[in-house]
């Protein structure tokens, strides 16, 4: 499957009350050809009082490739010891990378706001960290974010680092929220597109939350599917297409229920609009 357009990853926040154990598995069992794992995810293993190589053989054990691997967010604009701190978890999450055999890490922006400025030093700053490792490293905006919260401003971030090694993450429910959906993305560079996250958004999305989870399964709501996925597919991108639709009444569910849900409705989309594709 490697270097084909249509490869799905399911990440573990459209599941994200399910221990990582169970998420892994739910993901091999419904057909996944990877899994986006987060920070979070550790964390929580780490509260379970589990070793940081322990989670990383748990991972292992399972069987599921990990196509991408989120940072803490926050990196791009955090100041003092938590600057400081964030930094020292980044070159952890390489090292688990590498481990994992996963060559692409991704971001958001977090928390925490600041001039742009200050995060095109700190973009260099964590690309050269990551290059370090061989690794490529993916940024996303946040359309909720006060600040990183559209394409120009990303665009404006990249550009200014100006790192080999870094590229774009589009998220459909970002975009879609940001006014920059269906061809949206037109105009940036194959080559820069690193990773893709998809949901669905709501007629009437949720407003004054910075991490909204009111994202639905594609095909529920109101993303252009035809024009985005054939777009990509124009692009020739062969990255991981990650399902991310964090959402309670998704929770509530059973995790293998979900999976295959969404893998199935995202399957259908991609023959719709790109016809002959391999999944």
């Amino acid at each position: 499957m490697a270097g084909t357009f249509g490869r799905l990853a399911l990440h573990m926040w459209t599941i994200d009350t399910t221990p990582l154990a169970e998420g892994l598995a739910a993901a091999k069992a419904a057909g996944y050809d990877a899994v986006e794992l987060r920070r979070t995810d550790f964390k929580r293993c780490f509260e379970a009082g589990m070793s940081n190589g322990q989670v990383v053989e748990l991972i292992q054990r399972s069987g599921m490739p990990v196509g991408v691997l989120g940072v803490e967010y926050g990196w791009l604009f955090a100041t003092g010891e938590e600057s400081t701190r964030l930094f020292e978890v980044f070159r952890e999450t390489c090292e688990n990378a590498v481990a994992l055999d996963c060559t692409m890490l991704m971001s958001a922006p977090g928390q925490f706001n600041g001039p742009i400025t200050q995060a095109i030093e700190y973009l260099k700053r964590g690309a050269d960290i990551a290059g370090e490792y061989g690794l490529k490293l993916a940024i996303e905006f946040n359309s909720q974010h006060d600040v990183l919260n559209r394409l120009d401003v990303l665009r404006r971030l990249l550009e200014g680092a100006n790192r080999p090694n870094c590229g774009y993450l589009i998220d459909t429910y970002h975009f879609e929220r940001s006014g920059a959906g269906g061809r949206g993305f037109a105009e940036l560079p194959a080559d820069k597109i690193y990773c893709f996250q998809y949901s669905d958004v709501p007629p009437v999305p949720v407003t004054g939350v910075r991490r909204p989870t009111d994202r639905l399964p594609p095909g529920k709501g109101v993303v252009k599917w035809r024009e985005v996925f054939g777009l990509l597919a124009e692009k020739r991108y062969t990255g991981y297409l990650s399902y991310e639709a964090p959402n309670p009444e998704l929770w509530a569910r059973p995790p293998i229920e979900v999976a295959r849900e969404g893998l199935l409705l995202t399957r259908r989309l991609l023959k719709e609009a790109v016809p002959g594709c391999v999944n």
